[in-house]
């Protein structure tokens, strides 16, 4: 397949479901599926792969235990609903692992997804693709790490139509799925404690 970004348009490239997975098996980079057309997801910073590492870690230990379980990027979500399939940063299943019933490969009841911003998908994940997580009924939690700043955003399941949003920075612990995780540590450097990183920029 042809390498396109997430945001741009690729008529080109419209192809069935069927089509993308056959494609995307032997593919050496994840796409992104949706109604049809097929976008090439971009790669991440090193700053980027860091934070999404950070809170896998973070968060992995914290609900050490419990039924729920912490997936990678590498875990497809599938929304049949909207017709989507996509890699989030990361993803949590509480209790027991369903798939997507025209994709093996795809779970289809995630509780949580977290991504990590970047200046080129901000406005995506906040907007369409936003959209698109809150039309999943298992999800109770979709959670914005940001690139800029120390701050965690979570955005709670609170009714059917309803979300509600909390905000953590410095010094403070988000509460993730009943979890307390530490911003600090989520953005913790030990092997560059002098290099600045772009959420500490002013």
């Amino acid at each position: 397949m042809s390498r396109h970004t997430m945001t741009q348009t690729a008529p080109d490239l419209r192809m069935t479901y069927e089509q993308y997975l056959k494609e995307e098996v032997n593919s050496p980079t994840k796409h992104e599926f949706l109604r049809g057309v097929v976008y090439a997801m971009a790669g991440g910073t090193p700053e980027h792969a860091a934070l999404a590492a950070s809170m896998t870690i973070s968060l992995g230990t914290a609900l050490r235990g419990s039924p729920c379980r912490v997936y990678s990027s590498d875990l497809r979500v599938r929304i049949i609903e909207t017709d989507l399939a996509t890699y989030p940063d990361m993803t949590v299943v509480c209790g027991q692992l369903e798939m997507s019933p025209d994709d093996p490969y795809a779970t289809s009841n995630p509780s949580l997804i977290v991504e990590v911003l970047s200046d080129s998908t901000e406005a995506y994940d906040r907007g369409a693709k936003a959209a698109h997580y809150r039309r999943i009924p298992s999800l109770r939690e979709y959670v914005f790490i940001s690139h800029r700043e120390k701050k965690i955003e979570i955005f709670r399941r609170k009714g059917e139509n309803a979300w509600e949003l909390s905000e953590y920075g410095p010094g403070q612990k988000a509460v993730i799925l009943g979890c307390n995780i530490a911003v600090d540590e989520v953005y913790r450097n030990d092997l560059e404690p002098a290099k600045q990183q772009p959420w500490q920029e002013h």
